[in-house]
């Protein structure tokens, strides 16, 4: 393994005195190296925007998008793809980590190093080849994300990889590479720094992208939004004001009988219909608002 050839295990050249740096010092310089991230990121939009086309068909035609990482890459992965379950009401994304849920809050031990554990946990959700598999690592070379993309591929799905160096052995065995070079942490190696960041902001575009495009956004409005607390059910009742610019009162009508559905609210309100009708304006839209009410 030659990872002294990986950008994210260089030395960075601005801190080689990083422990005799003052408090002020080290903020300021972090803050300077995660504005660099941005700018590198720019240079990946086109890739970014063609793994993101591929999502957005896999998850048309059924599919699921799968993230598979190990430590820092994997918990980023889990976490995008756990809060897209409140945020869009779907459970269509999924994350896997290496050495399973337990490794989100404690380290296992070795399990990032093995190619057969990613396969064995693909095949216990059922992987297919509707789904698209996305590895995440930042030196782009995790043998469990390897072996996860490898199977992937090899039962037919499409795959995708974000990671932050380039010409990775992870990029070699997917169809759609996000490829991001963010340069030497400020601590030598830990990658859960610059690029987690660089990781975290593109799986953002990731799914927030995909479901707006799925049809889960009207405006810039969250319409599919999974009131599971009060927040959120308060939430629900200022989208649907928002999208009709009706009142708090006919807004809670609405919502009361569609059982907190935003879009189902939002389309009675906006054609004057009852629940049924426009539920099944909205299944003859495939579920997106816009074309539901003819715009």
């Amino acid at each position: 393994m030659e990872t002294d050839k990986l950008q994210t295990e260089q030395r960075n050249d601005k801190t080689m005195n990083l422990d005799l740096m003052s408090v002020e010092e080290i903020v300021a310089l972090m803050n300077e190296e995660d504005l660099n991230v941005y700018e590198t990121i720019k240079e990946a939009r086109p890739a970014i925007t063609e793994l993101i086309d591929a999502t957005i068909t896999a998850y048309n035609n059924g599919g699921r998008i799968i993230y598979l990482g190990a430590g820092t890459s994997g918990r980023l992965g889990l976490m995008d793809a756990v809060e897209v379950v409140p945020t869009y009401n779907s459970d269509r994304f999924v994350g896997l980590i290496a050495g399973g849920d337990m490794a989100f809050v404690k380290a296992v031990e070795g399990a990032e190093d093995s190619k057969d554990l990613a396969v064995s946990d693909l095949k216990n959700i059922g992987l297919c080849d509707k789904d698209l598999v996305i590895g995440i690592a930042a030196s782009g070379r995790t043998p469990y994300v390897i072996g996860g993309l490898e199977y992937a591929r090899s039962i037919g799905c499409v795959t995708g990889c974000i990671c932050c160096n380039k010409d990775t052995a992870i990029g070699k065995v997917s169809d759609h590479k996000v490829e991001v070079d963010a340069g030497p942490e400020i601590l030598t190696g830990s990658t859960r720094l610059k690029s987690g960041t660089c990781q975290k902001i593109i799986l953002n575009m990731v799914s927030t992208v995909t479901m707006i495009k799925v049809g889960k956004v009207y405006g810039n409005l969250m319409v599919d939004v999974r009131a599971t607390n009060e927040k959120l059910v308060e939430r629900c009742h200022r989208v649907v004001m928002e999208a009709t610019g009706c009142t708090y009162e006919t807004a809670a009508d609405a919502l009361k009988q569609t059982g907190n559905s935003c879009k189902t609210a939002i389309v009675m309100i906006l054609l004057g219909l009852d629940k049924e009708e426009a539920i099944k304006r909205l299944e003859e839209a495939s579920g997106n608002i816009r074309k539901a009410i003819g715009q």
